[in-house]
């Protein structure tokens, strides 16, 4: 890390400056410093707001699943072998509909795999991904908040509220749903209510989870239970529960054997009984995105560009394949010599990602407004496609490879 001193006011120059240093923003950061070191030099600032712990937004108590395509990423950026020891494996996933017959299955030994991708705690990786930045050349402005941007032709200057200003040639927005960036240049964002709150904690049962993670589609919205690593020889699952807004307060502030209960009901039995659960925390579902990720010598990534709901665990997963393909852009403008703040290179970038975005997208909605919904007909439907995947296992290809994260 290059120590930047707070005290003083000048200009610091770069040529890309990330704001946001979340999965998204750390992850970025690290593999631009790896690029440097490798081919094309490239000096990178990162604005952080808060430091890495238990209370910050992006390295919070969740567990998210990395899928298999990103992890092969991750891998060919050098990062995945700083994290691979905080992984668990997604071995097998059950798909099912409360009160319905569809249910199928997804197998890791189907696809030649060892896993179908991995569950890591965030505020673990977020300890790991920020010691790697604190050894690498970008110049880490943590704890820092954006004040400012003062748009330029040839480049951006970010006002921090600590004084200091950095201009960039390329501003990169990875600072989530409530972009600063965004809002500093009025740049519009779509919004779809889902009236949906998620309960997430941390569930101890009674069995091994050997590796099954689940997703049981309910009334209320789906219901997720991930495989995480034992907690003092005890198993544990990383719980998300989409519920309509007033069940969701009522669970959040319920006791814990009503909560215990109350899930128990409505997941079942399959993966045992539980038996304790961790703090809850409650987080309203929305989908956000942003129709143009892109501004003048400005691209935006991951929440910032779009925020999903949780329902296919697609969220980082498609943030790391904005900073994948973003990596990719900058590579090449780099080796040509080109100004990577052009609109050329933003417009690159923009066309790269189009295609995944809007189809991820209108995936997402769909399987939620489709597996929400109790209207028999659609009920109907969707089950009689999970037994169709059941019954003729080719067509689970698509669908696998969607989960595991490969376009």
């Amino acid at each position: 890390m290059t120590a930047i001193n707070h005290m003083d006011t000048s200009v610091q120059n770069v040529d890309i400056a990330i704001v946001g240093g979340a999965m998204a923003g750390a992850t970025l950061a690290l593999a631009l410093a790896r690029l440097s070191q490798t081919s094309a030099s490239v000096s990178v600032a990162l604005i952080e707001a808060q430091v890495p712990d238990k209370s910050h937004p992006g390295f919070d108590a969740r567990s998210i699943a990395i899928a298999h395509g990103s992890i092969f990423e991750l891998s060919r950026l050098g990062l995945w072998q700083k994290l691979a020891h905080l992984g668990t494996a997604i071995e097998n996933i059950h798909v099912s509909d409360r009160g319905h017959f569809g249910m199928t299955e997804l197998n890791a030994a189907q696809f030649h795999l060892d896993a179908l991708g991995q569950v890591v705690e965030l505020e673990r990786v977020g300890q790991v991904l920020f010691n790697e930045l604190h050894k690498s050349h970008v110049k880490l402005y943590c704890p820092a908040k954006l004040a400012q941007v003062e748009a330029g032709i040839e480049g951006h200057t970010l006002v921090l509220d600590t004084g200091e200003r950095i201009q960039a040639k390329l501003v990169v927005a990875a600072d989530g749903l409530q972009s600063k960036v965004r809002s500093s240049f009025n740049l519009p964002v779509t919004q779809v209510a889902f009236e949906q709150t998620a309960i997430i904690a941390n569930i101890q049962t009674d069995k091994p989870h050997q590796h099954w993670a689940y997703e049981r589609f309910t009334e209320t919205g789906p219901l997720a239970l991930l495989p995480m690593g034992d907690s003092q020889g005890q198993p544990r699952l990383s719980l998300v529960w989409a519920l309509d807004d007033a069940q969701a307060k009522q669970m959040q502030a319920a006791p814990k054997a009503e909560f215990l209960a109350a899930l128990q009901q409505a997941f079942g039995y399959r993966a045992g009984t539980f038996i304790d659960v961790s703090e809850r925390h409650a987080y309203p579902l929305n989908l956000s995105y942003m129709p143009r990720p892109i501004h003048h010598r400005c691209v935006f990534i991951g929440n910032a560009a779009q925020t999903l709901h949780p329902i296919a665990g697609q969220g980082f997963n498609l943030g790391l394949r904005d900073v994948v393909s973003l990596l990719e852009v900058l590579n090449t403008a780099l080796a040509q010599g080109e100004d990577i703040g052009s609109a050329a290179v933003t417009h690159a970038y923009l066309n790269a990602r189009e295609q995944d975005r809007n189809s991820t997208i209108r995936n997402i909605e769909f399987l939620v407004r489709g597996f929400s919904n109790q209207y028999w007909p659609l009920a109907l439907g969707r089950n009689l496609g999970l037994r169709l995947l059941s019954w003729f296992p080719p067509l689970k290809t698509p669908v696998a490879r969607r989960a595991m994260g490969w376009k």
